[in-house]
């Protein structure tokens, strides 16, 4: 293995004269360079940014973190509406609720959301709200 400092200078000789291992230098220095940014293994390289984004590799990993950011994206949309039906139910339980409880129950995960939903049909007012929110908030 070469020494770090020849690494720029070898990886772009490699690819000066065989461009068809591009595919196979790119993960070998992202494997090897965990720290390193997209930015600063692409100069390593001398590998354009635009060139290496047509990649099988780079598009797998583009592919990967798009369904990443999808199920988030859906997660949160989830916990969204669990809050907003919650609030609809608490209000006509427990009369206006303050913007401070209300922040206090958005802020809520999706299962104490849920489970908060199910306590309500309990609720006979505001005090159980608060009794409640001071258990499980």
């Amino acid at each position: 293995m070469r020494p770090e400092s020849e690494l720029a200078a070898s990886s772009q000789q490699i690819l000066a004269s065989r461009p068809d291992l591009k595919t196979v230098v790119l993960p070998m220095l992202v494997q090897r360079f965990p720290q390193l940014t997209e930015e600063q293994i692409m100069v390593i390289a001398g590998i354009p940014r635009e060139e290496i984004r047509h990649t099988r590799a780079v598009q797998d990993w583009l592919a990967e973190g798009r369904q990443e950011g999808e199920a988030r994206g859906e997660a949160r949309g989830e916990v969204r509406e669990a809050a907003k039906m919650t609030l609809r139910l608490l209000t006509r339980r427990c009369g206006p609720l303050s913007e401070a409880t209300t922040a206090q129950i958005q802020a809520l995960p999706l299962e104490q959301l849920e489970a908060l939903a199910d306590a309500l049909l309990d609720f006979q007012g505001p005090a159980d709200l608060a009794t409640w929110l001071a258990a499980n908030g």
